[in-house]
């Protein structure tokens, strides 16, 4: 029976648990042996990842029990964790333990305990390990090592070393062998070519982002395993140039071919782009590439946000797999001699950028908007694709997920803006005639990535109750080329928050959404975007901040972590060139203006955006008399991964909503505003 009850009251079997205990997605899919390996969340395990392997016979196990939290710290968003292989005496896993960053080693079918590989550093940071390698034919380990030399955050150096893995450097620094200097300022992990000769990797520098100006370095391995004729060989090496060289060129991924070419995904088209490359041939100092499959103005590529992130792998029989799209992604094989691209059929709507291949199989991780992330296989002989574990499951009726649609908007100067849309939805619940529903526009991090059209359970919370989400693809989102994410160069708190905005009227305009019921929320970036949002105009009648940048001059001058301490250069500008416009731009120093109650939610364990940000903008809010409520985590970072936490932070956003939309629920606990 369907019943009529106004919009945002009515009952859904999704509650905050059920999202909590669902949140997360597997990551860092690989092979050992015969055996598929990935690492999950696990939010009632106090957030922790877990190394999970799918055996031959289709059961899946935990390699590592609690605490062991297989998550790498370099760079704070963290990368590639995790490398196996099998040895005469069954697998070997390497992982770095997220409790101290230490490197260890693993026989998980053996009873011995894992031991550590790295030692302990008393400086700053400490010692960080990602992107592994295993090279057991010289007893070692090679990776990205991120050595802190001072206690503030970019008192940094990162180097690819090789960590013995007999153990005998776990009390000893100086047992490590550093295979470059440190004359980039960040790096990858190295690919090894098939002969075992060369190595290649990616570094760029402050000020660039790696979505800005990478290169693509190679080097020759002695018989010492020691690099040596290191040189950039392709991307940011400013100097002009048709193909390889051009200035802001970012290189994202790269991989030897089995033939000794190189082969890359760059923008330098204004799309990544997979290319490849002769490391031996050169004319007149330049590198002659050639694409593999171009002017389709799609994606093969992303942002290079976690070492180690994979949108391509060769295959066995010399073609590519490939995650490729525009807005939206699929996973295709693509033929390097003809161009041909073949993709594969299913459900699955956006593939993670992580990928491995065993044999003529394919191994990835995909969702859809009716299906979570889950672990995804293609069999390239057959062309038959199908989900092989982390299956998902729908946990409730799945008549309660939302009905999504993508749609593109209007927005100032004509531009587009892309968004998905997902309007209220319950199978026994209508709202009445005549009535429009509440939206919530969400905006999300980054700001250089992307919001993906998947199932998400958070969302769905929201819809079945009759609330409505946008999500909005801003300008300066990926997916969508190198011209749409740098319409946000230096126009940060300018772009993103028009383009919402611009979605959140149109909604209004056309009778989609109620006027006087629009709010807007979001989370790092995203979180910036909402408060600047809130500063800017009076069109949300509130919004939720989570983990958020405030203050632009704090977080440009050693309030962030390194990855991201010259990120502001481009967003906004050189500090020292402009100071007015970090200013005038930051909310914390427009609190006068917010004149809609707001929730804040805040990790206290957060070294990316610290709570030091909220409580100086929670300071000049005060006595203002605009309601507000303010949440902090303990043992919580940028992002929230418990399930205490989440549980708390979703019913208090709800709460929100009923109290500023004029809701009638009593399913959720009541949130005290405060003037």
């Amino acid at each position: 029976m369907v019943t009529t009850a106004p919009y945002g009251s009515w009952a859904s079997p999704i509650d905050a648990r059920t999202v909590a205990a669902h949140d997360g997605r597997p990551a860092f899919v690989g092979v050992v042996g015969d055996e598929v390996w990935w690492t999950e969340p696990r939010p009632s395990e106090g957030g922790r990842r877990a190394l999970v392997r799918l055996r031959p016979d289709g059961t899946e196990e935990s390699v590592l029990p609690a605490p062991w939290n297989v998550r790498s710290r370099v760079l704070e968003y963290g990368g590639q964790p995790w490398a196996g292989t099998v040895t005469e005496h069954g697998p070997l896993v390497v992982f770095s333990n997220f409790a101290d960053q230490r490197l260890y080693a693993c026989a998980p079918d053996s009873d011995e305990a894992p031991r550590p590989l790295t030692p302990h550093s008393g400086v700053g940071a400490g010692l960080r390990w990602a992107d592994p390698v295993l090279r057991p034919e010289l007893g070692e380990v090679w990776c990205v090592l991120e050595e802190f030399t001072g206690d503030r955050p970019t008192e940094v150096r990162r180097v690819i070393a090789a960590v013995p893995l007999d153990g005998s450097a776990a009390e000893h620094r100086a047992s490590v062998r550093e295979l470059t200097d440190d004359r980039h300022r960040f790096v990858t992990g190295p690919r090894i070519s098939a002969d075992g000769r060369r190595a290649a990797w990616i570094a760029w520098d402050h000020p660039r982002m790696p979505w800005e100006g990478t290169l693509a370095m190679v080097a020759r391995i002695t018989g010492k395993g020691e690099f040596e004729d290191i040189r950039p060989l392709v991307g940011d090496l400013g100097t002009p140039g048709p193909q390889g060289g051009a200035a802001g060129e970012s290189v994202a991924q790269i991989e030897w071919a089995a033939d000794g070419s190189l082969l890359f995904v760059s923008d330098v088209s204004g799309w990544w782009e997979v290319q490849r490359i002769d490391p031996d041939a050169a004319d007149d100092g330049v590198v002659a590439s050639r694409g593999l499959c171009p002017a389709r103005q799609e994606e093969f590529g992303g942002p290079l946000w976690n070492v180690g992130q994979r949108w391509f792998l060769p295959l066995e029989n010399g073609t590519l797999a490939v995650i490729h799209g525009r807005g939206s992604t699929t996973l295709g094989i693509l033929d390097p001699v003809s161009g041909e691209l073949v993709d594969s059929a299913g459900p699955w709507t956006e593939w993670a950028p992580t990928l491995a291949v065993l044999g003529s199989r394919v191994l990835g991780i995909a969702a859809g908007p009716h299906s979570s992330y889950e672990i995804v296989e293609l069999d390239t002989c057959t062309g038959r694709a199908r989900g092989i574990a982390g299956r998902h499951a729908d946990v409730v009726d799945p008549a309660y997920y939302p009905r999504p649609r993508s749609r593109t908007f209007t927005g100032p100067d004509g531009r587009d803006i892309h968004a998905h849309l997902y309007p209220p939805h319950s199978p026994d619940h209508r709202a009445p005639d005549g009535e429009l529903p509440p939206y919530v526009v969400w905006a999300h991090g980054g700001p250089t990535s992307h919001a993906p059209l998947v199932l998400d359970l958070e969302i769905a919370y929201f819809t079945s109750r009759g609330i409505g989400v946008a999500e909005v693809n801003y300008g300066g989102s990926t997916g969508y080329g190198r011209a749409y994410r740098e319409r946000l160069r230096g126009q940060w708190g300018v772009v993103d928050v028009e383009d919402c905005a611009a979605v959140a009227r149109a909604l209004a305009d056309e009778g989609t959404a109620d006027r006087a019921r629009l709010a807007i929320r979001g989370g790092s970036a995203g979180g910036w975007t909402a408060a600047a949002s809130l500063t800017a105009t009076d069109l949300y009648a509130c919004g939720t901040i989570s983990y958020p940048i405030l203050d632009l001059t704090g977080w440009a001058t050693g309030e962030t972590h390194d990855f991201e301490s010259r990120y502001l250069d481009s967003l906004v500008g050189p500090l020292a060139e402009v100071p007015d416009r970090y200013r005038e731009r930051s909310p914390l120093h427009r609190a006068d203006r917010i004149a809609a109650p707001f929730l804040l939610l805040q990790g206290l364990d957060d070294v990316i955006c610290p709570p030091a940000q909220c409580e100086r903008f929670l300071a000049e809010v005060a006595g203002r008399g605009m309601p507000h409520a303010y949440l902090a985590f303990a043992g919580e970072g940028h992002g929230f991964r418990r399930e205490e936490t989440i549980v708390r932070a979703v019913e208090a956003e709800l709460s929100l909503y009923v109290q500023t939309f004029g809701l009638t629920r009593s399913d959720v606990p009541a949130l005290e505003l405060r003037g």
